[in-house]
């Protein structure tokens, strides 16, 4: 009998991707050539997941509002863009996680506010061949909690919203999935805690990819 839900949009940074430590060079990176305060990766961890112009927001004193926010902005990306696998990995436990999903017939896609071409490189680097759909932020398109990338991924694999489950680590997550009209499993191995998950209404919390698993075949 075929699989009600067989279709997992996933998160990238926190979700299947350890990106903290690379994005938080790149944070200091842009902001010591400004002569601004550094951070260190558990501030950053606080800042991320609306995409890098609300983490540079966050970082860059005075905001946008800052003369210097837009050569932030752009020394970030450009060091990011270099610099991007120097740290990152998949979290423990993933690569086994998608393969064996892949094995039982799961179409599967990316959705991040991560801009899209680094969104599209990590997948194609890492995730290849079990990530069939990339989408990150671009001017063309939404970025989340907006459900835009998330109906992109289900027009991209051909899937219904009745057959598709969200998976991520972040309140933003949660939003995007609720917007969508679709399932969420939220992980909390990633950029938020299972406590914070649970304060934004998390139902189902997966510590992890075993019981990932678990929480997805009693959905499917």
């Amino acid at each position: 009998m075929p699989k009600a839900i067989d279709t997992i949009i996933f998160d990238l940074d926190g979700t299947l991707l350890d990106t903290l430590t690379d994005l938080t060079n790149s944070v200091n990176d842009a902001m010591g050539r400004q002569g601004f305060p550094t951070y260190s990766e558990e501030a950053v961890r606080q800042m991320v997941g609306n995409g890098i112009y609300v983490l540079m927001e966050k970082a860059v004193p005075g905001g946008r509002a800052c003369p210097a926010f837009r050569t932030c902005l752009e020394d970030f990306r450009n060091h990011y863009e270099a610099h991007k696998k120097d740290n990152t990995k998949p979290f423990p436990g993933i690569m086994d996680f998608l393969g064996k999903a892949s094995k039982e017939g799961y179409k599967m896609a990316v959705v991040s506010n991560k801009f899209d071409l680094a969104v599209k490189g990590l997948c194609r680097d890492f995730f290849h061949p079990y990530i069939t759909a990339a989408i990150g932020e671009s001017a063309q398109i939404a970025r989340k909690p907006a459900p835009d990338t998330v109906f992109e991924a289900m027009q991209q694999l051909h899937s219904a919203p009745g057959q598709c489950v969200y998976v991520g680590d972040s309140d933003v997550d949660l939003a995007t999935a609720q917007n969508a009209g679709i399932p969420c499993i939220s992980v909390s191995w990633g950029f938020r805690s299972r406590e914070f998950l649970l304060g934004h209404g998390a139902s189902a919390i997966a510590g992890s990819t075993k019981e990932l698993w678990d929480i997805l075949n009693s959905m499917a």
